[in-house]
Protein backbone atom coordinates (compact mmCIF):
# COMPACT_ATOMS: atom_id res chain seq x y z
CA UNK A 1 0.00 0.00 0.00
CA UNK A 2 1.34 3.41 -0.30
CA UNK A 3 2.49 4.61 2.88
CA UNK A 4 1.68 8.16 4.34
CA UNK A 5 4.02 10.65 4.69
CA UNK A 6 3.44 13.64 6.40
CA UNK A 7 5.59 16.18 8.28
CA UNK A 8 4.11 18.56 11.03
CA UNK A 9 6.72 21.19 11.51
CA UNK A 10 7.62 22.45 15.09
CA UNK A 11 3.86 24.97 16.66
CA UNK A 12 4.80 28.07 17.11
CA UNK A 13 3.14 30.54 19.48
CA UNK A 14 0.50 32.67 19.75
CA UNK A 15 -0.85 35.43 21.88
CA UNK A 16 -3.76 34.21 24.34
CA UNK A 17 -6.46 37.14 22.43
CA UNK A 18 -5.76 35.16 19.60
CA UNK A 19 -7.36 32.09 20.55
CA UNK A 20 -10.67 30.83 18.90
CA UNK A 21 -12.41 27.64 19.29
CA UNK A 22 -14.06 25.66 16.53
CA UNK A 23 -17.77 26.95 17.14
CA UNK A 24 -20.31 28.11 14.68
CA UNK A 25 -18.76 31.01 12.48
CA UNK A 26 -20.41 33.57 10.12
CA UNK A 27 -20.40 31.35 7.50
CA UNK A 28 -22.26 28.73 9.33
CA UNK A 29 -25.45 29.12 7.22
CA UNK A 30 -23.40 29.15 3.99
CA UNK A 31 -21.84 25.70 4.77
CA UNK A 32 -25.16 24.13 5.76
CA UNK A 33 -26.51 25.15 2.45
CA UNK A 34 -23.31 23.11 1.16
CA UNK A 35 -24.06 20.20 2.84
CA UNK A 36 -23.05 20.69 6.48
CA UNK A 37 -25.06 18.19 9.23
CA UNK A 38 -23.75 19.01 12.94
CA UNK A 39 -25.63 17.01 15.46
CA UNK A 40 -26.71 17.93 18.58
CA UNK A 41 -24.82 16.49 21.63
CA UNK A 42 -27.57 16.05 24.24
CA UNK A 43 -26.33 12.74 26.18
CA UNK A 44 -22.46 14.07 26.60
CA UNK A 45 -20.89 16.10 28.86
CA UNK A 46 -20.97 19.67 28.03
CA UNK A 47 -17.88 21.72 28.51
CA UNK A 48 -15.53 24.29 27.21
CA UNK A 49 -11.78 24.33 26.12
CA UNK A 50 -9.68 26.53 28.26
CA UNK A 51 -8.00 28.62 24.86
CA UNK A 52 -5.21 30.07 26.83
CA UNK A 53 -4.21 26.37 28.42
CA UNK A 54 -4.52 24.99 24.71
CA UNK A 55 -2.32 27.57 23.12
CA UNK A 56 -0.19 26.90 25.80
CA UNK A 57 0.02 23.37 24.72
CA UNK A 58 -0.08 24.15 20.98
CA UNK A 59 -3.26 22.96 20.12
CA UNK A 60 -3.61 24.65 17.06
CA UNK A 61 -6.54 22.80 15.61
CA UNK A 62 -8.61 24.88 18.58
CA UNK A 63 -7.36 28.06 15.86
CA UNK A 64 -8.72 28.31 12.84
CA UNK A 65 -6.59 30.35 10.63
CA UNK A 66 -3.26 28.68 12.52
CA UNK A 67 -1.11 28.62 9.43
CA UNK A 68 0.16 25.24 10.80
CA UNK A 69 -3.10 23.63 10.50
CA UNK A 70 -2.17 23.39 6.22
CA UNK A 71 0.10 20.36 7.28
CA UNK A 72 -2.73 18.50 9.57
CA UNK A 73 -5.14 18.75 6.17
CA UNK A 74 -2.97 17.19 4.23
CA UNK A 75 -2.05 14.67 6.63
CA UNK A 76 -6.15 14.71 6.77
CA UNK A 77 -7.20 14.14 3.02
CA UNK A 78 -4.44 11.14 2.67
CA UNK A 79 -5.91 9.37 5.48
CA UNK A 80 -9.36 10.26 4.04
CA UNK A 81 -8.63 8.42 0.81
CA UNK A 82 -7.20 5.41 2.31
CA UNK A 83 -10.03 4.80 4.66
CA UNK A 84 -12.91 5.91 1.84
CA UNK A 85 -11.03 2.97 0.10
CA UNK A 86 -10.63 0.72 2.49
CA UNK A 87 -13.98 1.38 4.74
CA UNK A 88 -11.84 2.32 7.63
CA UNK A 89 -12.66 4.40 10.41
CA UNK A 90 -11.00 3.44 13.14
CA UNK A 91 -7.36 4.61 14.07
CA UNK A 92 -4.24 4.07 16.73
CA UNK A 93 -2.39 7.34 17.30
CA UNK A 94 0.69 6.15 18.52
CA UNK A 95 4.82 6.59 18.62
CA UNK A 96 7.92 5.07 19.01
CA UNK A 97 9.02 6.64 21.90
CA UNK A 98 7.27 8.79 25.03
CA UNK A 99 7.54 12.50 24.53
CA UNK A 100 7.49 12.54 20.57
CA UNK A 101 3.81 13.83 20.50
CA UNK A 102 1.32 11.72 19.61
CA UNK A 103 -1.21 13.06 22.02
CA UNK A 104 -0.41 16.58 20.34
CA UNK A 105 -1.03 15.29 16.88
CA UNK A 106 -3.89 12.37 17.94
CA UNK A 107 -6.07 15.91 19.26
CA UNK A 108 -4.91 18.53 16.07
CA UNK A 109 -5.66 15.57 13.73
CA UNK A 110 -9.02 14.43 15.45
CA UNK A 111 -10.16 18.13 15.21
CA UNK A 112 -8.99 18.69 11.63
CA UNK A 113 -11.28 15.36 10.70
CA UNK A 114 -14.08 17.16 12.35
CA UNK A 115 -14.22 19.94 10.00
CA UNK A 116 -14.99 17.49 7.39
CA UNK A 117 -18.30 17.86 5.94
CA UNK A 118 -18.46 14.11 5.94
CA UNK A 119 -17.66 12.86 9.37
CA UNK A 120 -17.90 13.46 12.89
CA UNK A 121 -15.25 12.39 14.86
CA UNK A 122 -14.81 11.01 18.36
CA UNK A 123 -11.09 11.23 20.39
CA UNK A 124 -10.58 8.23 22.92
CA UNK A 125 -7.88 8.71 25.37
CA UNK A 126 -6.36 4.75 25.69
CA UNK A 127 -3.22 5.55 27.36
CA UNK A 128 -4.55 4.46 30.64
CA UNK A 129 -1.34 5.05 32.57
CA UNK A 130 -1.44 8.51 31.56
CA UNK A 131 -4.82 10.28 30.82
CA UNK A 132 -3.40 13.50 29.35
CA UNK A 133 -5.90 15.04 26.43
CA UNK A 134 -8.07 16.74 28.69
CA UNK A 135 -5.36 18.14 30.59
CA UNK A 136 -3.88 19.40 27.32
CA UNK A 137 -7.18 20.94 25.78
CA UNK A 138 -7.50 22.37 29.17
CA UNK A 139 -10.82 20.51 30.44
CA UNK A 140 -11.62 19.04 33.67
CA UNK A 141 -12.70 15.49 33.84
CA UNK A 142 -13.04 13.11 36.84
CA UNK A 143 -14.22 10.22 34.00
CA UNK A 144 -12.76 7.93 31.65
CA UNK A 145 -12.50 4.92 29.79
CA UNK A 146 -11.43 3.40 32.85
CA UNK A 147 -15.09 4.05 34.29
CA UNK A 148 -16.95 2.55 31.76
CA UNK A 149 -14.21 -1.09 31.46
CA UNK A 150 -14.39 -1.68 35.46
CA UNK A 151 -17.17 0.03 37.34
CA UNK A 152 -19.81 -0.22 34.35
CA UNK A 153 -20.54 3.23 33.93
CA UNK A 154 -22.62 4.10 30.59
CA UNK A 155 -20.00 5.70 28.32
CA UNK A 156 -22.70 8.57 28.00
CA UNK A 157 -21.45 9.71 31.18
CA UNK A 158 -17.98 9.91 30.10
CA UNK A 159 -18.67 11.25 26.49
CA UNK A 160 -17.28 15.03 26.52
CA UNK A 161 -18.84 17.36 24.17
CA UNK A 162 -15.93 20.41 24.21
CA UNK A 163 -19.08 23.15 22.18
CA UNK A 164 -16.81 22.19 19.10
CA UNK A 165 -19.42 20.98 16.32
CA UNK A 166 -18.90 17.45 15.20
CA UNK A 167 -16.01 16.71 17.85
CA UNK A 168 -16.49 14.73 21.20
CA UNK A 169 -13.79 12.99 23.07
CA UNK A 170 -13.27 10.27 26.05
CA UNK A 171 -10.60 11.14 28.25
CA UNK A 172 -9.78 11.22 32.16
CA UNK A 173 -10.38 10.04 35.53
CA UNK A 174 -8.36 7.42 37.36
CA UNK A 175 -5.48 5.42 35.71
CA UNK A 176 -4.28 2.05 35.84
CA UNK A 177 -1.04 -0.15 35.84
CA UNK A 178 -2.35 -3.17 34.59
CA UNK A 179 -3.44 -1.39 31.09
CA UNK A 180 -2.44 -4.07 28.63
CA UNK A 181 -4.66 -6.76 30.81
CA UNK A 182 -7.57 -4.11 30.33
CA UNK A 183 -7.17 -3.03 26.93
CA UNK A 184 -6.97 -7.01 25.90
CA UNK A 185 -10.49 -7.87 27.76
CA UNK A 186 -13.53 -9.05 26.42
CA UNK A 187 -15.31 -5.86 27.66
CA UNK A 188 -13.09 -3.47 25.88
CA UNK A 189 -13.68 -5.49 22.33
CA UNK A 190 -17.10 -5.02 22.80
CA UNK A 191 -16.96 -1.27 24.08
CA UNK A 192 -14.27 -1.06 20.86
CA UNK A 193 -17.40 -2.92 18.61
CA UNK A 194 -19.86 -0.14 19.92
CA UNK A 195 -17.93 2.61 19.02
CA UNK A 196 -16.35 1.68 15.48
CA UNK A 197 -20.43 0.77 14.79
CA UNK A 198 -23.01 2.54 16.61
CA UNK A 199 -22.59 5.55 13.38
CA UNK A 200 -21.51 5.33 10.24
CA UNK A 201 -20.37 8.44 9.77
CA UNK A 202 -17.96 8.64 12.87
CA UNK A 203 -14.53 8.29 12.86
CA UNK A 204 -12.67 7.03 15.91
CA UNK A 205 -8.97 8.03 17.24
CA UNK A 206 -7.68 6.58 19.96
CA UNK A 207 -4.64 8.18 21.70
CA UNK A 208 -2.55 4.89 23.00
CA UNK A 209 0.53 4.52 24.76
CA UNK A 210 4.12 4.08 22.74
CA UNK A 211 5.09 1.11 21.11
CA UNK A 212 8.70 0.53 22.49
CA UNK A 213 7.14 1.48 26.08
CA UNK A 214 5.15 -1.62 27.25
CA UNK A 215 2.30 -3.85 25.74
CA UNK A 216 -0.56 -1.75 25.41
CA UNK A 217 -0.07 -0.52 21.29
CA UNK A 218 0.50 -4.26 20.51
CA UNK A 219 -2.55 -5.41 22.31
CA UNK A 220 -4.75 -2.68 20.92
CA UNK A 221 -3.86 -2.41 17.66
CA UNK A 222 -5.46 -5.68 16.15
CA UNK A 223 -9.05 -4.12 17.10
CA UNK A 224 -8.42 -0.83 15.05
CA UNK A 225 -8.27 -0.51 10.91
CA UNK A 226 -5.09 1.53 10.93
CA UNK A 227 -1.85 2.72 12.96
CA UNK A 228 0.01 6.18 12.75
CA UNK A 229 2.85 6.17 14.03
CA UNK A 230 5.09 9.59 15.49
CA UNK A 231 8.33 10.25 15.74
CA UNK A 232 10.47 13.31 16.21
CA UNK A 233 13.03 14.79 14.31
CA UNK A 234 16.19 14.55 15.58
CA UNK A 235 14.96 12.79 18.82
CA UNK A 236 13.64 9.20 17.33
CA UNK A 237 16.81 7.38 16.46
CA UNK A 238 16.31 5.23 13.21
CA UNK A 239 17.04 1.77 15.09
CA UNK A 240 14.00 2.73 17.15
CA UNK A 241 12.11 3.71 14.43
CA UNK A 242 12.95 0.02 12.87
CA UNK A 243 11.92 -1.76 16.20
CA UNK A 244 8.60 -0.36 16.28
CA UNK A 245 7.51 -0.76 13.00
CA UNK A 246 8.47 -4.16 13.39
CA UNK A 247 5.80 -4.42 15.55
CA UNK A 248 2.71 -2.88 13.29
CA UNK A 249 1.51 -5.76 10.40
CA UNK A 250 1.65 -3.98 6.71
CA UNK A 251 -1.94 -3.89 6.18
CA UNK A 252 -2.23 -1.94 9.20
CA UNK A 253 0.53 0.13 8.96
CA UNK A 254 -0.68 4.30 7.98
CA UNK A 255 2.41 5.56 7.94
CA UNK A 256 4.69 7.80 9.62
CA UNK A 257 4.21 11.74 11.01
CA UNK A 258 7.67 13.29 11.71
CA UNK A 259 6.97 15.89 14.31
CA UNK A 260 9.06 19.16 14.54
CA UNK A 261 10.76 18.80 11.60
CA UNK A 262 12.19 21.97 9.91
CA UNK A 263 13.28 21.16 6.85
CA UNK A 264 11.48 18.85 3.53
CA UNK A 265 10.32 15.36 5.34
CA UNK A 266 12.48 13.50 2.64
CA UNK A 267 15.36 14.51 4.28
CA UNK A 268 14.48 12.19 6.80
CA UNK A 269 15.51 8.77 6.36
CA UNK A 270 13.62 6.33 8.05
CA UNK A 271 12.81 2.43 6.33
CA UNK A 272 9.04 2.69 5.23
CA UNK A 273 7.12 -0.09 4.24
CA UNK A 274 6.30 -2.06 1.61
Amino acid sequence: MNIIKEMIGKISKRAPQECKTLGKTNNHAGKEKAGWISPTYTNSRSVIIDPIIAEKNRCVAVFPNAPEMEAFRVLRRKILNLAESKGWNTFMVTSALPGEGKTLTAINLSLSFAREFAQTVLLVDCDLRNQSIHNTLGIKSDKGIIDVLLNDTPITDVIIWPNIEKFTLISGGRTIQDSAELLGSQKMRELFADMKTRYTDRFVFFDVPPLLSGADALTFMSLVDAVLVVVQADKTSIDDVNRALEMIPNEKFLGLVVNRQKGRLEEYPYPGKP
